[in-house]
């Protein structure tokens, strides 16, 4: 099945449902997963990953094998 004919009958599916919370829950899930992860990290997280972002395209990287040691 394509994933048109999965939206298709999905939406079938719920136009059958009378369930208020049940559908309360469809709707909080979509919601969710509509929601971009970098809306949700703080001002201090999304700073930490774009100087990280920063540091590579400069060339700064450490092995694995050395952030393993520095961690252990």
């Amino acid at each position: 099945m394509d994933i048109q004919t999965t939206k298709i009958e999905l939406v079938k599916a719920i136009l059958d449902i009378d369930n208020n919370e049940f559908i309360q829950k469809i709707a909080d899930f979509i919601k969710k997963e509509k929601t971009d992860f970098w809306n949700e990290l703080s001002y201090t997280e999304q700073e930490e990953i774009k100087k990280g972002l920063e540091q590579l395209n400069e060339g700064k990287r450490v092995s694995y094998e050395s952030f393993l040691k520095k961690i252990s």
